[in-house]
Protein backbone atom coordinates (compact mmCIF):
# COMPACT_ATOMS: atom_id res chain seq x y z
CA UNK A 1 0.00 0.00 0.00
CA UNK A 2 2.98 2.39 0.73
CA UNK A 3 4.18 2.11 -2.83
CA UNK A 4 1.00 2.04 -4.00
CA UNK A 5 0.47 5.58 -2.23
CA UNK A 6 3.79 7.06 -3.50
CA UNK A 7 2.77 6.04 -7.30
CA UNK A 8 -0.01 8.41 -6.71
CA UNK A 9 1.78 11.08 -5.98
CA UNK A 10 -0.23 13.97 -7.21
CA UNK A 11 2.91 16.37 -7.46
CA UNK A 12 4.78 13.81 -9.04
CA UNK A 13 2.20 13.47 -11.78
CA UNK A 14 1.80 16.91 -12.59
CA UNK A 15 6.06 17.44 -13.00
CA UNK A 16 5.60 14.39 -15.16
CA UNK A 17 2.79 15.83 -17.41
CA UNK A 18 4.58 19.12 -17.63
CA UNK A 19 7.36 16.67 -19.10
CA UNK A 20 5.00 15.23 -21.57
CA UNK A 21 4.03 18.67 -22.67
CA UNK A 22 7.77 19.73 -23.45
CA UNK A 23 8.71 16.26 -25.30
CA UNK A 24 5.12 15.95 -27.60
CA UNK A 25 5.72 17.02 -31.16
CA UNK A 26 3.85 20.01 -31.71
CA UNK A 27 2.57 19.63 -35.33
CA UNK A 28 2.07 15.85 -35.63
CA UNK A 29 -0.50 12.96 -33.99
CA UNK A 30 0.86 10.30 -31.68
CA UNK A 31 -0.95 7.07 -31.70
CA UNK A 32 0.57 4.98 -28.22
CA UNK A 33 -0.33 1.53 -28.22
CA UNK A 34 -0.83 -0.44 -25.03
CA UNK A 35 -1.04 -4.33 -24.74
CA UNK A 36 -2.37 -4.77 -21.23
CA UNK A 37 -5.76 -4.82 -19.57
CA UNK A 38 -4.62 -3.66 -16.30
CA UNK A 39 -3.00 -1.13 -18.47
CA UNK A 40 -6.12 0.18 -19.70
CA UNK A 41 -7.81 -0.22 -16.40
CA UNK A 42 -5.56 2.42 -14.79
CA UNK A 43 -5.31 4.81 -17.92
CA UNK A 44 -9.38 4.55 -17.62
CA UNK A 45 -9.90 4.59 -13.90
CA UNK A 46 -7.32 7.39 -13.43
CA UNK A 47 -8.64 9.67 -16.31
CA UNK A 48 -4.97 9.43 -17.60
CA UNK A 49 -5.76 10.18 -21.78
CA UNK A 50 -7.66 13.75 -20.12
CA UNK A 51 -4.13 14.72 -18.91
CA UNK A 52 -2.51 14.29 -22.14
CA UNK A 53 -1.83 16.58 -24.79
CA UNK A 54 -4.80 16.42 -27.34
CA UNK A 55 -2.72 15.07 -30.49
CA UNK A 56 -1.58 12.29 -28.44
CA UNK A 57 -3.70 9.26 -28.64
CA UNK A 58 -3.36 6.28 -25.92
CA UNK A 59 -4.73 3.29 -27.67
CA UNK A 60 -5.60 -0.56 -26.46
CA UNK A 61 -4.06 -3.39 -28.08
CA UNK A 62 -5.41 -7.33 -27.11
CA UNK A 63 -4.24 -7.40 -23.96
CA UNK A 64 -6.95 -8.96 -22.39
CA UNK A 65 -6.13 -13.09 -22.01
CA UNK A 66 -10.17 -13.91 -22.01
CA UNK A 67 -11.35 -11.21 -24.62
CA UNK A 68 -9.36 -12.97 -27.06
CA UNK A 69 -10.10 -16.71 -26.80
CA UNK A 70 -11.79 -17.74 -29.83
CA UNK A 71 -14.64 -18.88 -29.86
CA UNK A 72 -13.33 -22.67 -30.79
CA UNK A 73 -12.05 -23.18 -28.14
CA UNK A 74 -14.74 -21.66 -25.72
CA UNK A 75 -16.81 -24.43 -28.11
CA UNK A 76 -14.61 -26.97 -26.86
CA UNK A 77 -14.72 -26.35 -23.43
CA UNK A 78 -18.94 -26.46 -24.01
CA UNK A 79 -18.70 -29.56 -25.83
CA UNK A 80 -16.76 -31.19 -23.02
CA UNK A 81 -19.07 -30.03 -20.54
CA UNK A 82 -21.69 -31.30 -21.99
CA UNK A 83 -20.42 -34.60 -22.07
CA UNK A 84 -19.94 -34.74 -18.91
CA UNK A 85 -16.60 -33.31 -17.78
CA UNK A 86 -15.92 -31.24 -15.28
CA UNK A 87 -14.52 -28.10 -16.45
CA UNK A 88 -12.41 -26.01 -13.90
CA UNK A 89 -11.75 -22.67 -15.36
CA UNK A 90 -11.34 -18.45 -13.89
CA UNK A 91 -14.56 -17.35 -12.92
CA UNK A 92 -14.12 -14.60 -15.87
CA UNK A 93 -14.51 -17.57 -18.44
CA UNK A 94 -17.59 -18.32 -17.75
CA UNK A 95 -19.29 -15.78 -19.40
CA UNK A 96 -17.55 -15.61 -22.35
CA UNK A 97 -19.33 -16.31 -25.42
CA UNK A 98 -18.61 -18.79 -27.95
CA UNK A 99 -20.24 -19.69 -31.24
CA UNK A 100 -23.48 -20.26 -30.14
CA UNK A 101 -23.16 -20.50 -25.91
CA UNK A 102 -21.29 -19.48 -23.29
CA UNK A 103 -19.79 -21.94 -20.36
CA UNK A 104 -22.30 -20.23 -17.85
CA UNK A 105 -25.28 -20.96 -20.35
CA UNK A 106 -23.66 -25.36 -20.54
CA UNK A 107 -23.96 -24.89 -16.75
CA UNK A 108 -27.91 -23.42 -17.12
CA UNK A 109 -28.73 -27.35 -19.31
CA UNK A 110 -26.68 -29.18 -16.57
CA UNK A 111 -22.80 -29.26 -17.00
CA UNK A 112 -20.74 -29.53 -14.58
CA UNK A 113 -18.42 -26.66 -13.82
CA UNK A 114 -15.91 -25.23 -10.98
CA UNK A 115 -14.19 -21.93 -10.30
CA UNK A 116 -10.75 -22.30 -9.55
CA UNK A 117 -7.69 -19.41 -8.92
CA UNK A 118 -5.29 -21.69 -10.62
CA UNK A 119 -4.11 -24.80 -12.04
CA UNK A 120 -2.89 -26.10 -8.86
CA UNK A 121 -6.29 -25.54 -7.33
CA UNK A 122 -7.39 -27.78 -10.21
CA UNK A 123 -5.30 -30.57 -9.30
CA UNK A 124 -6.69 -30.60 -6.35
CA UNK A 125 -9.98 -31.18 -6.65
CA UNK A 126 -9.36 -33.68 -9.17
CA UNK A 127 -7.39 -35.58 -6.34
CA UNK A 128 -10.16 -35.47 -3.92
CA UNK A 129 -12.45 -37.01 -6.90
CA UNK A 130 -10.93 -39.45 -8.52
CA UNK A 131 -14.43 -41.10 -9.42
CA UNK A 132 -14.96 -37.44 -11.85
CA UNK A 133 -12.87 -36.61 -15.52
CA UNK A 134 -11.84 -33.04 -15.20
CA UNK A 135 -10.28 -30.50 -17.54
CA UNK A 136 -8.76 -27.44 -16.63
CA UNK A 137 -9.32 -24.85 -19.08
CA UNK A 138 -5.58 -22.78 -19.30
CA UNK A 139 -6.43 -19.66 -20.84
CA UNK A 140 -4.35 -16.75 -20.30
CA UNK A 141 -0.49 -14.75 -21.82
CA UNK A 142 2.71 -15.54 -20.46
CA UNK A 143 1.99 -14.51 -16.85
CA UNK A 144 -0.21 -18.03 -16.59
CA UNK A 145 1.13 -20.38 -18.55
CA UNK A 146 4.54 -20.92 -16.07
CA UNK A 147 1.16 -22.37 -13.49
CA UNK A 148 0.16 -24.76 -16.39
CA UNK A 149 3.51 -26.10 -16.87
CA UNK A 150 4.51 -26.72 -13.23
CA UNK A 151 1.19 -29.11 -13.17
CA UNK A 152 1.85 -30.91 -16.23
CA UNK A 153 5.17 -31.32 -15.53
CA UNK A 154 4.65 -33.15 -11.87
CA UNK A 155 2.10 -35.03 -13.58
CA UNK A 156 -1.30 -34.30 -12.39
CA UNK A 157 -3.52 -37.33 -11.36
CA UNK A 158 -4.86 -39.12 -14.62
CA UNK A 159 -8.37 -38.01 -14.38
CA UNK A 160 -7.41 -34.29 -14.86
CA UNK A 161 -6.31 -32.82 -18.21
CA UNK A 162 -5.76 -29.43 -19.57
CA UNK A 163 -7.18 -27.82 -22.53
CA UNK A 164 -4.52 -25.14 -23.19
CA UNK A 165 -5.80 -21.95 -24.60
CA UNK A 166 -2.44 -20.26 -23.84
CA UNK A 167 -1.43 -17.34 -25.97
CA UNK A 168 2.00 -15.48 -26.13
CA UNK A 169 2.22 -11.06 -26.50
CA UNK A 170 5.18 -9.92 -28.64
CA UNK A 171 3.58 -12.20 -31.74
CA UNK A 172 0.19 -9.90 -31.06
CA UNK A 173 2.05 -6.54 -31.08
CA UNK A 174 4.19 -7.78 -34.54
CA UNK A 175 1.08 -8.33 -36.02
CA UNK A 176 -0.89 -5.36 -35.30
CA UNK A 177 2.17 -3.33 -37.24
CA UNK A 178 1.25 -5.49 -40.27
CA UNK A 179 -2.44 -4.18 -40.14
CA UNK A 180 -2.28 -1.41 -43.20
CA UNK A 181 -4.49 1.29 -41.40
CA UNK A 182 -3.85 0.91 -38.09
CA UNK A 183 -0.82 3.45 -37.75
CA UNK A 184 1.38 3.12 -34.02
CA UNK A 185 3.98 5.19 -32.96
CA UNK A 186 5.05 3.57 -29.73
CA UNK A 187 4.44 0.64 -27.77
CA UNK A 188 4.27 0.17 -24.17
CA UNK A 189 4.61 -3.28 -23.07
CA UNK A 190 2.64 -5.15 -20.55
CA UNK A 191 4.07 -5.49 -16.86
CA UNK A 192 3.00 -9.10 -15.84
CA UNK A 193 4.05 -10.84 -18.69
CA UNK A 194 7.71 -8.79 -18.75
CA UNK A 195 8.29 -10.37 -15.48
CA UNK A 196 8.45 -13.81 -16.89
CA UNK A 197 9.66 -13.00 -20.64
CA UNK A 198 11.96 -10.07 -19.46
CA UNK A 199 12.80 -7.43 -21.87
CA UNK A 200 14.44 -9.50 -24.81
CA UNK A 201 11.58 -10.74 -26.44
CA UNK A 202 10.74 -6.97 -27.34
CA UNK A 203 13.98 -6.03 -28.58
CA UNK A 204 13.04 -6.66 -32.27
CA UNK A 205 10.26 -3.76 -32.12
CA UNK A 206 13.11 -1.05 -31.73
CA UNK A 207 15.86 -3.03 -34.27
CA UNK A 208 13.75 -4.04 -37.10
CA UNK A 209 10.35 -1.98 -36.96
CA UNK A 210 12.00 1.72 -35.53
CA UNK A 211 9.17 1.54 -32.62
CA UNK A 212 10.10 2.97 -29.32
CA UNK A 213 8.76 0.03 -26.89
CA UNK A 214 8.09 1.18 -23.15
CA UNK A 215 8.17 -1.87 -20.04
CA UNK A 216 5.60 0.06 -17.74
CA UNK A 217 4.00 -0.86 -14.11
CA UNK A 218 0.42 -0.72 -13.38
CA UNK A 219 0.37 2.59 -11.26
CA UNK A 220 -0.77 6.13 -12.40
CA UNK A 221 2.79 7.12 -12.66
CA UNK A 222 4.09 4.35 -14.54
CA UNK A 223 1.91 4.59 -17.22
CA UNK A 224 2.57 8.78 -17.35
CA UNK A 225 6.52 7.76 -16.71
CA UNK A 226 5.82 5.57 -19.71
CA UNK A 227 4.21 7.82 -21.86
CA UNK A 228 6.66 10.57 -21.44
CA UNK A 229 9.42 8.18 -22.19
CA UNK A 230 8.14 6.55 -25.36
CA UNK A 231 6.96 10.40 -26.50
CA UNK A 232 10.85 11.50 -25.64
CA UNK A 233 11.96 9.13 -27.97
CA UNK A 234 10.01 10.12 -30.82
CA UNK A 235 11.08 13.89 -30.41
CA UNK A 236 14.17 12.81 -30.41
CA UNK A 237 13.99 10.52 -33.56
CA UNK A 238 14.89 7.70 -31.63
CA UNK A 239 13.76 3.93 -31.24
CA UNK A 240 14.83 2.11 -28.21
CA UNK A 241 13.50 -0.58 -25.49
CA UNK A 242 13.57 1.09 -22.35
CA UNK A 243 12.32 -0.42 -19.04
CA UNK A 244 10.48 2.05 -16.64
CA UNK A 245 9.06 -1.25 -14.33
CA UNK A 246 12.58 -1.91 -13.25
CA UNK A 247 11.66 -2.88 -9.83
CA UNK A 248 10.08 -5.77 -11.47
CA UNK A 249 11.25 -6.65 -14.42
CA UNK A 250 14.96 -7.19 -15.42
CA UNK A 251 16.60 -8.56 -19.62
CA UNK A 252 15.73 -11.94 -18.66
CA UNK A 253 12.99 -12.39 -16.78
CA UNK A 254 11.96 -15.23 -14.53
CA UNK A 255 14.88 -18.00 -15.89
CA UNK A 256 13.01 -20.83 -13.98
CA UNK A 257 9.30 -19.65 -14.99
CA UNK A 258 10.94 -19.95 -18.43
CA UNK A 259 12.38 -22.88 -18.32
CA UNK A 260 9.26 -24.34 -16.89
CA UNK A 261 7.21 -23.52 -20.07
CA UNK A 262 10.19 -24.26 -22.65
CA UNK A 263 9.71 -27.49 -21.43
CA UNK A 264 5.93 -28.45 -20.85
CA UNK A 265 4.94 -26.87 -24.35
CA UNK A 266 5.97 -25.84 -27.46
CA UNK A 267 4.79 -22.65 -29.27
CA UNK A 268 2.53 -23.14 -32.32
CA UNK A 269 0.93 -20.96 -34.34
CA UNK A 270 -2.98 -19.74 -32.75
CA UNK A 271 -6.07 -18.11 -33.33
CA UNK A 272 -7.12 -15.01 -31.56
CA UNK A 273 -10.35 -14.14 -31.57
CA UNK A 274 -11.21 -11.95 -34.38
CA UNK A 275 -8.12 -11.62 -35.43
CA UNK A 276 -7.67 -14.90 -37.65
CA UNK A 277 -4.56 -17.03 -36.92
CA UNK A 278 -1.24 -15.35 -36.01
CA UNK A 279 2.32 -17.37 -36.57
CA UNK A 280 4.13 -18.78 -33.40
CA UNK A 281 1.80 -17.00 -31.05
CA UNK A 282 0.09 -19.82 -28.87
CA UNK A 283 1.31 -22.95 -26.66
CA UNK A 284 0.48 -26.09 -26.92
CA UNK A 285 1.84 -28.88 -24.35
CA UNK A 286 4.92 -31.00 -25.81
CA UNK A 287 4.65 -34.53 -26.97
CA UNK A 288 6.39 -36.00 -23.42
CA UNK A 289 2.94 -34.91 -21.54
CA UNK A 290 0.17 -35.50 -24.42
CA UNK A 291 -1.72 -37.78 -22.26
CA UNK A 292 -2.69 -34.44 -20.03
CA UNK A 293 -3.65 -32.82 -23.62
CA UNK A 294 -7.69 -32.73 -23.47
CA UNK A 295 -8.14 -32.28 -27.26
CA UNK A 296 -5.82 -35.54 -27.52
CA UNK A 297 -8.06 -37.43 -24.80
CA UNK A 298 -11.25 -36.69 -25.80
CA UNK A 299 -10.48 -36.46 -29.71
CA UNK A 300 -11.66 -32.76 -29.97
CA UNK A 301 -10.49 -29.92 -32.38
CA UNK A 302 -13.33 -27.70 -33.61
CA UNK A 303 -12.91 -24.98 -35.77
CA UNK A 304 -14.81 -22.15 -37.73
CA UNK A 305 -16.31 -20.87 -34.49
CA UNK A 306 -17.86 -17.62 -34.98
CA UNK A 307 -15.72 -15.41 -33.04
CA UNK A 308 -17.89 -12.33 -33.55
CA UNK A 309 -21.76 -11.85 -33.20
CA UNK A 310 -23.91 -9.74 -35.64
CA UNK A 311 -23.29 -5.80 -34.60
CA UNK A 312 -20.55 -6.86 -32.64
CA UNK A 313 -17.11 -4.68 -32.84
CA UNK A 314 -14.90 -6.24 -30.55
CA UNK A 315 -12.19 -7.23 -33.39
CA UNK A 316 -11.89 -3.55 -33.58
CA UNK A 317 -12.17 -2.65 -30.28
CA UNK A 318 -9.21 -5.29 -29.71
CA UNK A 319 -6.51 -3.65 -31.97
CA UNK A 320 -7.66 -0.01 -30.77
CA UNK A 321 -9.10 0.55 -34.01
CA UNK A 322 -11.98 2.07 -32.83
CA UNK A 323 -13.02 2.96 -29.02
CA UNK A 324 -15.93 1.42 -27.18
CA UNK A 325 -18.14 3.56 -27.74
CA UNK A 326 -18.21 3.65 -31.64
CA UNK A 327 -19.66 0.23 -31.69
CA UNK A 328 -23.49 0.22 -32.17
CA UNK A 329 -24.25 -2.39 -28.89
CA UNK A 330 -22.00 -0.88 -26.56
CA UNK A 331 -24.29 0.16 -23.26
CA UNK A 332 -27.37 -0.19 -25.51
CA UNK A 333 -27.51 -4.55 -26.27
CA UNK A 334 -24.36 -5.43 -24.73
CA UNK A 335 -23.71 -4.17 -21.67
CA UNK A 336 -22.20 -5.23 -18.29
CA UNK A 337 -24.70 -7.61 -17.09
CA UNK A 338 -25.81 -8.96 -20.66
CA UNK A 339 -22.59 -9.15 -22.51
CA UNK A 340 -22.76 -9.73 -26.27
CA UNK A 341 -18.47 -9.31 -27.57
CA UNK A 342 -15.78 -11.00 -25.33
CA UNK A 343 -14.49 -7.40 -24.59
CA UNK A 344 -17.44 -6.83 -21.76
CA UNK A 345 -16.98 -9.87 -19.90
CA UNK A 346 -13.62 -9.58 -18.21
CA UNK A 347 -12.64 -6.71 -15.98
CA UNK A 348 -9.58 -6.69 -17.89
CA UNK A 349 -11.52 -6.48 -21.04
CA UNK A 350 -11.60 -2.66 -22.75
CA UNK A 351 -15.75 -2.57 -23.23
CA UNK A 352 -16.04 -3.66 -19.65
CA UNK A 353 -13.50 -0.89 -18.43
CA UNK A 354 -14.87 1.60 -20.22
CA UNK A 355 -18.93 0.67 -19.03
CA UNK A 356 -17.14 0.85 -15.57
CA UNK A 357 -15.56 4.31 -15.70
CA UNK A 358 -18.60 5.80 -17.29
CA UNK A 359 -20.77 4.08 -14.95
CA UNK A 360 -18.28 5.90 -11.50
CA UNK A 361 -18.54 9.00 -13.57
CA UNK A 362 -22.30 9.69 -13.51
CA UNK A 363 -22.15 7.98 -10.04
CA UNK A 364 -19.82 11.15 -8.91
Amino acid sequence: MIEGKGFRDPILANRIIEGIRRVTPKNDNVKICHVCGTHEWTISHYGIRSLLPENVEVIAGPGCPVCIVPAAEIDEAVHLALKGVTIACFGDVLRVPGSEISLLDAKSRGADLTVVYSAMDAVRIAEKNPSKDFVFFAIGFETTAPSTAIEAIKKPPKNLSFLISHRLIPPAMEFMLGIGDLHIDAFIAPGHVSTIIGLEPYEIFPKVYRMPTIIAGFEPLDILMAIYMALKQISERKATLENEYKRAVTWKGNLKAKALMNRAFRVVNGAWRGLGRLPDSALKLADEFIEYDAREKYGIKIEGGRDIPPGCQCHLVIIGKIKPTECPLFMKSCTPQKPVGSCMVSSEGTCRIWARSMHLKFAH
